[in-house]
This record gives C-alpha cells, sequence and structure tokens, in this order.
C-alpha cells in the first residue's frame, strides 16, 4: 500500500508546496486559495481496485495518507448508488440514481472528507483540531478525532438541530454553540486556533477533506461501469463534494480510466441561502454572502462558501446550472422519496430531487437523461 502524494497546488496561484507541508491555504500574499493534492503521473489499473475493500482508502494511491498506520477509519465509503426506478416513472424519469449517503459512519457524506483530513492530521503529528460546523461535519470530526485520539474543539450554530451537539459530545469533542451563523463560527475557530495551536479543518480551508470527498466520484464512475452520468444533482453547502468529484474525474482521466466527457453538475441551494444560484445566473466568478440565510435544511445554511470561486467554476465548466429550491419543495421531495424508495433521506437530499423535478419542468433537464442525485445524509438527525 503506497500513495502517489507529490506536492500541493494552490487553486488560485498555482503555487507549489512540499507534501509535508502544515499549511491550511496558500500563504502567499494577498492569495489564500485552497490547496489540492497533486500526485504522481504513472500508470495504474483500474481493475487492481476491484477486490479491495469497498471503503474510501481502496483507492490508496491516489489518497495523501503516506504511511498506511495513519489511517483512521470507522469504514466510510462504499455507499449504494440505488435505481430509483418507482419514483422517476412517478415524474417521467426513465435512469434515475440516488447516491445514498446516510450509511456513512456518523450517517452522513461528511465521514469521508474527516476522515481523509484527520488521518493527515495525525500523519503530521497534530494533536488538535477545530471547525466550524452546520451539524454534521462537527460529529464526523468529533468521531474520528476520538478514534484518532485527537482532541477535538467544535463550534457550530446555537439553533443547530439537538441532535448535531448531543452527538459532538458523545464521541468526547468540546462543543460551543455561536449565536450566530456558520460562518460566524468560521471567524472564531480561525481566532481560537490561532490562540490555542489547534489544526482548523475548516471546509476547504485544509487540503484533505476534499481528498475523502473526491472518492465519491471514483465511486460513481465503477458502479456505472466507468460511464459518468448524464448529470449530477448535488446539494451544495460548502461544496466540498462537488469540487471533489470534478477533482477525480480529471485524475481518472489522466489515468485513462475514462474519456473526456463530464456529467453536467448541477449545485442545489435553498431559497432561503442560495448566494451560488444568485452568482451563477448574474456571471459573477464569486457570490456574495447571504445576509439573511434560513433554511430548516443545516447542511445547505451557508451564507458564503469560502471556495465559492471553485464550486462556480467547476459548474460552469461542465455546462451546469445552479438552482435554488423552497423548504417546502425539499419536504415534500423527501416524502416522495420515502414512499417511492424505502429511504429516510435528509432535506438536503431532498433538495437535490425538488431540483431534478424543477429543472426538467423548465425544459433544463431531460427526464430521459441518465441522473445521479445525492442523498448526503440521514433524516433521522432532523427529528
Amino acid at each position: 500500500m503506497a500513495s502517489r502524494f507529490a506536492r500541493l497546488v494552490c487553486t488560485k496561484c498555482e503555487a507549489t508546496y512540499e507534501p509535508d507541508s502544515r499549511l491550511n491555504l496558500c500563504p502567499v500574499a494577498g492569495c489564500a486559495g485552497s490547496l489540492f493534492a497533486r500526485y504522481h503521473a504513472a500508470p495504474l489499473d483500474r481493475d487492481a481496485v476491484a477486490g479491495r475493500p469497498r471503503s474510501i482508502w481502496r483507492w490508496h494511491e491516489l489518497m495523501p495518507i503516506v504511511k498506511p498506520e495513519n489511517i483512521v477509519s470507522l469504514g466510510e465509503g462504499g455507499t449504494p448508488l440505488l435505481r430509483a426506478e418507482r419514483l422517476g416513472a412517478r415524474a417521467g424519469f426513465t435512469d434515475l440514481w440516488i447516491k445514498d449517503e446516510s450509511g456513512n459512519p456518523t450517517g452522513s457524506f461528511k465521514a469521508r472528507g474527516l476522515s481523509a483530513a484527520v488521518s493527515k492530521a495525525k500523519e503530521l503529528g497534530l494533536t488538535a483540531i477545530a471547525l466550524p460546523t452546520a451539524g454534521n461535519a462537527g460529529g464526523a470530526a468529533a468521531a474520528y478525532a476520538a478514534k484518532a485520539g485527537i482532541a477535538c474543539h467544535v463550534y457550530m450554530p446555537r439553533d443547530t438541530p439537538r441532535l448535531f451537539p448531543l452527538e459532538c459530545e458523545r464521541y468526547g469533542a468540546s462543543v460551543t454553540l455561536v449565536d450566530g451563523l456558520i460562518d460566524d463560527c468560521g471567524k472564531l475557530v480561525a481566532a481560537r486556533a490561532k490562540e490555542q495551536g489547534w489544526h482548523d479543518v475548516s471546509t476547504l480551508k485544509e487540503p484533505y477533506r476534499v481528498e475523502g470527498k473526491k472518492t465519491m466520484g471514483y465511486e460513481l464512475a465503477e458502479d456505472l461501469g466507468w460511464e459518468l452520468p448524464d448529470a449530477i444533482v448535488y446539494p451544495t453547502g460548502g461544496g466540498t463534494g462537488l469540487i471533489g468529484m470534478c477533482k477525480a474525474f480529471d485524475e481518472m482521466e489522466e489515468l485513462g480510466w475514462i474519456g473526456s466527457a463530464r456529467p453536467r453538475m448541477i449545485a442545489v441551494q435553498a431559497e432561503g441561502c442560495a448566494p451560488i444560484p444568485k452568482a451563477f445566473d448574474a456571471g459573477k466568478p464569486v457570490s456574495e454572502r447571504c445576509a439573511d440565510a434560513h433554511t430548516y435544511a443545516s447542511g445547505l445554511r451557508v451564507p458564503k462558501a469560502y471556495a465559492d470561486y471553485l464550486i462556480l467554476r467547476d459548474v460552469r465548466a461542465s455546462g451546469g446550472v445552479a438552482v435554488a429550491v423552497s423548504d417546502d419543495d425539499m419536504r415534500a421531495a423527501c416524502d416522495a422519496i420515502g414512499a417511492a424508495e424505502g429511504l429516510f433521506i435528509a432535506p438536503e437530499g431532498g433538495a437535490a430531487w425538488a431540483a431534478v423535478q424543477k429543472l426538467a419542468a423548465e425544459g433544463r433537464l431531460d427526464r430521459a437523461s441518465r441522473i445521479v442525485l445525492f442523498n448526503t445524509g440521514s433524516g433521522f438527525k432532523y427529528l
């Protein structure tokens, strides 16, 4: 088992850094771009992974952990890609699929990114991590930090559903409830991390959560016989998964595993917090902060994603679109998926199905195309 991790590269100025750097963001003056892990180019047989355990670590050559003993795993990844035949038929879709992330440890896709980030923190000898969270990321960070023996400090909005702070506390994390939104939590994390020497693992303010999330792209390609779908519909808060999958597709093309064709990446947000659709429609390269962010889908209540420039870049490059849906439509979509497919999904997953129907009704999405929508977590956490 060996990683091909070669260097870190800034997504803005393209400055490069050593793979053992303890960097969060690009340190070039005035840049502060998100950093991506890059890998040594060498042939790799995609069929060689077929017999490996179905987790994010089956792609270990393309993951940033150099020494296997530093991997911190709770069995994340390998989630099912389900044919949503009954759901699709009710609305006239002939090739609809759901990538269901609710079976991950701690009940959401956040397990992927935090497994990678905590593993790298362990490898770098870091002893404490901190992050702002809308809920699921905090639970995942706390769980993996507990497994690694690393202290974890979680900051979340005070009105986050009670289960989320309770879960973090159960894993032994220190939880601070903040009067404000996730970006207010982020400001406190940045200040306290600097004072206390904690490692900040905020979304795309460190290089490794995106590496865990990109594995959704690898799994999707493998499960569809190395043919990517026509469209991926993704509930977008911080956007790490959308960005990560696009990164995975580029890596797979470089390896010769897939061709140059890409799915349309469709970013979905809530009408009460829709900075990405607004920036997309205005043709802007970055978003403006949503001043009055409100939605019951906690994971979508992100007033301004740090790496919004990457989200918008990847959506546009794929010929995709960014769209907002109402909370009422999310609730109806969650009920429809549950009744048709037997899945108790998170409201963020409901947002994806609501967006599919909205875009099809507007003539912006072909009902006969192969569409994969992502359910990012379990509905049980929103009780």
